[in-house]
């Protein structure tokens, strides 16, 4: 394998996070025994996975060509299984090659070819490519990484890091050889390396996991006109509702007008779902709960003709939620007296009884404007974001606030890569589902006590 150094110039903490800590091993989801890698001299190797330690013998099936090692920011060579017969590869510098492999399963020794080489203007590394059939017409989508210098920022880096979506479609004429070009080209810009960046099945959009926005800036060399930032709201608004919590069940309140029946009341609650509202209004509360509750022992009454209260039995007991539906920061959690104490006495140990404000008096006090980006707990920013492909507006954000993203994993190679948070002491694999807006993300398993 081999590895590229970072240099001096790429000293941030976003360039390791990007580069200095990638994985030069590609499992193929499609074969699930292979795995690929570029070596030194600018092959592709292919090796099977007999056993837990048995591996085979490595065999070429690509050469890079292209001298790259002149490059001057050069990076690491990167490679995407795009589907069971494409793979997307960059060889480090900035060209892009798009390869028909063939069925790369049963012990195929049949040699990757080239149908797509092109210079993309800058090194990037490729985070993900899909294959799909538009209009009767085979397309590519790849999605690259660049973190690049930004003259405009002048307060943190001086870099800023670019997505770019690039469309690649089969032009060949009846009769003619294969040719592939690019027809589209998109650019994102943001503040931090995403966790999570991939392009829906069909191309209609994107997702990325991130803990800084990302808006599109360039489709095609030309500028996106971005919208007049919404002025900034400063006054305060009460809560609509609010919640309390113990290990077994969540009482939530809802402020509701006098007079209003119990008829007149629009309840719906499903396992993972909640919506409460009244007649001729919308939704007061709708969305996914944080976590999955029993219908069948959860009730609501309505109290003293003012508040509606709901009582949500917990599907399992345990963990407390850090928010009651998903995203929603309308509600305030009002904790109980007895959670107060608990806490409180956890974090005694925290304390001490005498003050002692200098207790390292022969050391200079820290500057916090010295520390790394690293050494600061992340703001609650962390957000997942859905991008329509037409309109290149978010359609869905959620605000993943505290849980910790913690990997990816490709559970079906045809459906877009799942991701794993941490909730609590668990970690949850989530499924994005593109073709259902209403419940985009599918809880589809459980690390149980994984942290």
């Amino acid at each position: 394998v081999e590895e590229v150094k970072l240099k001096d110039t790429q000293y941030t903490l976003d360039h390791m996070r990007a580069f200095g800590m990638y994985n030069y091993l590609h499992l193929d989801p499609w074969y699930e025994d292979t795995v690929l890698f570029v070596d030194c001299k600018g092959r592709v190797l292919s090796l099977t996975v007999t056993l837990d330690t048995a591996l085979g013998k490595p065999r070429e099936v690509y050469r890079i060509t292209a001298d790259s090692s002149q490059c001057e920011d050069r990076l690491c060579a990167s490679l995407s299984l795009t589907s069971a017969t494409w793979a997307a590869l960059s060889d480090g510098a900035s060209r892009l090659y798009l390869l028909r492999s063939g069925k790369r399963g049963d012990s195929s020794h049949v040699k990757w070819e080239p149908l797509f080489s092109e210079d993309m203007g800058e090194p990037f590394t490729i985070l993900h490519s899909i294959s799909h059939v538009q209009a009767g017409v085979h397309t590519m989508e790849v999605l690259l990484l660049r973190i690049q210098k930004d003259l405009q920022e002048t307060k943190g880096s001086g870099y800023s890091v670019s997505l770019e979506w690039i469309t690649v479609a089969n032009t060949t004429g009846h009769g003619q050889e294969k040719k592939y070009e690019v027809k589209k080209r998109r650019v994102l810009r943001g503040k931090s390396v995403p966790h999570y960046a991939a392009v829906e099945p069909q191309g209609k959009g994107l997702m990325v996991a991130s803990e800084k926005p990302f808006v599109f800036t360039h489709v095609d060399g030309r500028p996106v006109e971005q919208p007049d930032p919404e002025p900034m709201e400063v006054e305060k608004t009460d809560p609509i509702y609010f919640w309390q919590q113990t290990v077994e069940d969540i009482t939530v309140c809802v402020r509701m007008a006098e007079g209003i029946t119990k008829e007149e009341v629009l309840f719906k609650l499903t396992a993972d779902n909640i919506s409460i509202g009244f007649q001729s209004f919308p939704p007061l509360l709708e969305g996914q709960l944080f976590a999955p509750v029993d219908p069948e022992a959860s009730a609501w009454i309505i109290k003293n003709d003012k508040s509606l209260e709901v009582t949500l039995q917990k599907s399992s007991e345990g963990p407390m939620w850090p928010e009651l539906v998903m995203g929603d920061r309308r509600g305030e959690y009002v904790m109980s007296d007895e959670q107060a104490t608990l806490i409180h006495e956890r974090l005694t140990y925290l304390t001490s009884e005498d003050l002692n404000g200098n207790p390292d008096k022969d050391k200079p006090p820290c500057n916090s404007q010295e520390l790394e980006d690293c050494d600061g707990f992340p703001e609650d920013s962390f957000s997942l974001t859905h991008f329509d492909g037409e309109s290149l507006k978010p359609t869905q954000v959620v605000n993943l606030g505290s849980n910790q993203y913690l990997f990816t994993v490709d559970v079906n190679p045809s459906e877009m890569p799942c991701l794993c948070l941490r909730h609590d002491v668990d970690a949850l694999v989530w499924q994005p589902r593109p073709d259902q807006p209403s419940n985009m993300w599918e809880h589809i398993a459980t690390f149980n006590a994984l942290g």
